[in-house]
């Protein structure tokens, strides 16, 4: 297939597994090369929970981005869950880029089970992405230190040298990364941006306010559910979206620091999720948030179900 805008080059397209250990920067990479921010970005552990797709089209290419949760050994079935979907998406893909940082010097133990995954449970090739470029004294140094980490034991074929932060080098990967892919037509109308739900964006922009506004005591231990979403897009009689969502966590004490004294923490991150909901879905919001206690709700199937970790 030719691209009309590409010449006499191949169209390619395919997807592409974005993994690393924990805020290494996956999520911020994808907002980069999106230009827009899709994925949520926190530097809390497991920010990113579920394996979801963002459809990059460029001149000449689609790619579609799996932006993948860092592991840790799982403890519960929600840890379970987000290992399985991770080795799922694994064995589904045409290449894997693997996010590091040019700052590492050595491999951690996040880092140790996730080149086992990837050697386990993929034989497609490796894409090493050095992020926090910006760090390095020397990039192209710390680059080939990184890459020396992981040769021997991941199939490397090509590396980029990123900032995501600072779109240091995004272009240059993006391409480099539809030149991997093998030719084809989109997989995805060009206009569509990932398989997500609005409700999902809601339930993650919700989150990600929840996360800048608690310590660690409250982050790993907090699940949105969405129960109603009303939009004017689809209720052409109303003027304001209206959203309903329940805010889950597993002791009375988390429910307390989420609401704060007389209401203020709660009141804090519903106008900051207001703001980023208003900006995503261009309405007027009303927001109903409610903390509700689900002890052990990380091994509840019916809430992980509702969330997308499970089928």
């Amino acid at each position: 297939m030719k691209d009309l805008d590409n010449g006499n080059a191949p169209y390619r397209s395919g997807i592409a597994a974005v993994a690393g250990r924990p805020n290494v920067g996956k999520s911020t990479l994808i907002n980069a090369l999106m230009g827009w921010k899709y994925s949520i970005v926190s530097s809390k552990p497991q920010t990113t929970r579920r394996c979801t797709r963002y459809i990059l089209s460029k001149e000449g290419g689609q790619v579609v981005l799996v932006d993948t949760p860092g592991l840790h050994r799982p403890l519960h079935l929600m840890g379970r869950a987000m290992e399985n979907n991770l080795l799922t998406t694994l064995s589904q893909v045409d290449l894997v880029c693997l996010v590091t940082e040019a700052t590492d010097r050595s491999l951690g133990p996040a880092d140790r089970i996730l080149t086992e995954r990837i050697a386990k449970g993929s034989s497609v090739p490796v894409f090493l992405v050095v992020n926090k470029i910006d760090l390095a004294e020397d990039p192209a140094e710390s680059a080939e230190r990184v890459r020396k980490l992981y040769e021997g034991v991941l199939d490397i074929r090509e590396e980029a040298l990123v900032s995501a932060e600072r779109g240091i080098g995004v272009e240059e990967f993006a391409r480099k990364l539809i030149a991997m892919l093998p030719p084809g037509p989109p997989l995805y109308p060009q206009d569509e941006l990932g398989d997500f739900s609005e409700r999902f964006l809601a339930e993650e922009i919700i989150r990600e306010k929840v996360l800048e506004q608690t310590e660690e005591e409250v982050p790993h231990s907090v699940a949105i559910v969405v129960e109603e979403f009303k939009s004017p897009d689809e209720y052409p009689g109303r003027d304001t979206l209206f959203i309903r969502a329940d805010i889950y966590v597993e002791r009375p004490g988390q429910k307390a620091i989420l609401i704060g004294k007389g209401g203020r923490k709660l009141k804090t991150i519903g106008k900051a999720a207001r703001m980023d909901l208003e900006r995503q879905f261009g309405h007027k919001v009303y927001l109903d948030l409610w903390v509700k206690v689900r002890p052990r709700w990380r091994e509840n199937e019916t809430i992980l179900k509702r969330m997308g970790l499970i089928q």
